[in-house]
């Protein structure tokens, strides 16, 4: 049987003897679209910065493709295979669209400085790149100034820069945030197409209209704690879910 991609055993962390992250345990296998929701203050982002290793847990471990990285360095974690995106997005500006994606692609020369210094052609990344450009919905962009870009195809070159990592699983921090309706759900159908493409997604979003329509499986957290697992429709249902996070009807807050 093969190792899920990503495993949180007992995963736990505090700030000043609160508890952000609570004994956090799931697992997902190669393919899974799941979205990771739950009040603000919920532990979300620290949970996905103790994936990426950003933070190291008081107590538990995550595991990568079966292997133990609970110690391991947010770059070994890429080498491994995960990639992160931020709400807030940091291209490098003053260079093309193409360029951005292109330095991604090119992660791997770093890795090995005498590959870097003979392959000093960058004719794969770009090809790569373009690729790329067009699964995300951002061919004929390529020459334009990252920095020109608005906001929501700035966050589709958030996207292309993490899939040039060639990543197992990516982890969406609120990639519709600050888009209108029809620009949300343009972008959650270009993420479940990734999805279709073979990478794992963990989703991190508000948008719970948009969620519940893309995600197989929703993770609910409250208080650094799982709360609710499973399919969107059932993990709705329970009232510990909507007591927490919604306080009411899941139809009422689509409607807002």
């Amino acid at each position: 049987m093969n190792a899920p991609v990503l495993a949180l055993h007992n995963l736990a962390i505090s700030f000043g003897g609160v508890a952000a992250v609570d004994e956090v345990s799931f697992a997902l296998a190669a393919g899974d679209f799941v979205g990771l929701i739950g009040p603000n203050g919920a532990g979300k982002t620290t949970l996905i910065r103790l994936i990426s290793g950003i933070l190291t847990p008081d107590s538990g471990r995550v595991e990568l493709l079966g292997e133990d990285v609970t110690r391991r360095s947010t770059a070994m974690r890429v080498r491994r295979g995960i990639a992160l995106t931020h709400q807030i997005v940091r291209p490098f500006r003053t260079m093309s669209v193409l360029d951005n994606v292109v330095l991604a692609a090119g992660h791997k020369r770093t890795v090995d400085p005498l590959r870097a210094l003979i392959q000093t052609g960058r004719a794969t990344e770009r090809e790569h790149a373009v690729s790329i450009l067009r699964q995300v919905g951002l061919a004929g962009a390529e020459s334009k100034l990252a920095g020109s870009l608005p906001l929501g195809q700035l966050k589709r070159l958030e996207i292309a820069r993490a899939l040039a990592l060639d990543p197992r699983i990516v982890l969406l921090d609120e990639p519709l945030a600050g888009l209108n309706n029809s620009e949300a759900a343009e972008q959650i159908d270009m993420i479940t197409q990734v999805n279709a493409d073979g990478v794992t997604i963990l989703l991190v979003e508000h948008n719970l209209e948009e969620v519940i329509r893309a995600c197989r499986r929703l993770i609910v957290l409250a208080n650094g704690r799982v709360i609710g697992d499973g399919s969107p429709r059932d993990v709705m249902r329970q009232d510990g879910v909507r007591a927490a996070y919604l306080g009411e009807s899941v139809e009422t807050h689509a409607e807002n």
